[in-house]
């Protein structure tokens, strides 16, 4: 890669020169991005109040859906339940996208900011800020805790931010953005959804689809040995297991009276539930597997966590 002066920029490296279609790429959603963009402090309704009797996400992918738990529940308490999961899968997002802007900002920080790619990057870690604002305020306007993935999750996203490689950082941000988008594509359509968390979805899943593209394309052009190969299935495989097992918090479910144990066995062993998740995660899943990032290193744990 060089700069218009034919150098590469001083202090900076660059593994390979930046394609053409790479180039193409970060102009179109450059532009894109300059068109259609939020501020969700202005274009949500935080003044007003839950529409009495909505659900917050469509019941039927709830954890506990299906379940004898589930039919036990009232509807009150389930509509309780689909509050305190968006919540849930909110706070994951933020999780996520924290890791998300810092692996960014490692990608960008070797390279020529005058390029469009770079500023693409720094344009999505703009956006992902303004997300993790939003889901944060959308999780204060329920009155609900801030779940979050649990502890070890946590941790392990503090090593994986550091740590991560060119596959492991785009593979990583494809899965999670993409079982987001389906999950919320599908929420924002539900014209008998509560208006704030379809309002919320729908800014996401417009901003995101710029993000799974710049991810998408980034991770198909990486070339990797057979031996790395099995490296970054392990650690993508990881990290499929833990933000998908981490979307929701067993904690949760006391808020409609079950044992967070009882519930937690409940949603593992519910055949709707884990079918819910493989149907969410099953363009990601395919993208992975055609950029050989599945294998027999990783498939255990996609099937652990329910997406296989």
């Amino acid at each position: 890669m060089t700069t218009a002066a034919g150098r590469r920029p001083t202090g900076r490296t660059a593994p390979e020169e930046w394609p053409e279609e790479r180039r193409r790429t970060a102009e179109r959603l450059l532009a894109s991005s300059a068109k259609v963009s939020f501020d969700p402090l202005t274009e949500v309704d935080w003044a007003s109040p839950p529409v009495p009797g909505r659900y917050y996400s469509p019941a039927h992918n709830l954890s506990l859906y299906g379940t004898p738990l589930w039919d036990a529940l009232t509807e009150e308490q389930r509509i309780e339940l689909s509050k305190h999961e968006v919540a849930s899968i909110a706070s994951v997002g933020i999780w996520f996208e924290e890791i998300l802007m810092q692996m960014l900002l490692r990608h960008a920080f070797d390279r020529d900011p005058t390029s469009a790619h770079v500023q693409y990057a720094l344009t999505e870690i703009a956006d992902e800020c303004r997300h993790s604002v939003m889901f944060a305020k959308m999780i204060s306007w329920m009155g609900v805790p801030t779940y979050g993935p649990g502890r070890l999750s946590h941790e392990l996203g503090r090593l994986f931010k550091t740590i991560s490689t060119h596959s492991q950082t785009f593979g990583g941000t494809m899965y999670v953005e993409e079982i987001l988008d389906a999950f919320q594509r599908e929420l924002m359509n539900d014209e008998s959804m509560q208006p704030l968390t379809r309002q919320v979805s729908r800014i996401h899943v417009i901003e995101e689809s710029r993000h799974i593209t710049y991810a998408r394309e980034e991770l198909v052009r990486a070339k990797v040995g057979p031996v790395r190969r099995r490296y970054e299935q392990l650690l993508l495989g990881l990290v499929v297991h833990r933000s998908t097992v981490g979307l929701i918090n067993p904690k949760l479910y006391a808020a409609v009276g079950i044992d967070p144990k009882v519930g937690r066995k409940a949603a593992r062993n519910n055949p709707h539930w884990r079918a819910t998740k493989t149907q969410m995660a099953a363009k990601a899943i395919g993208v992975l597997d055609r950029a050989g990032l599945v294998g027999r290193t990783n498939r255990w744990l996609l099937r652990s966590a329910g997406v296989i």
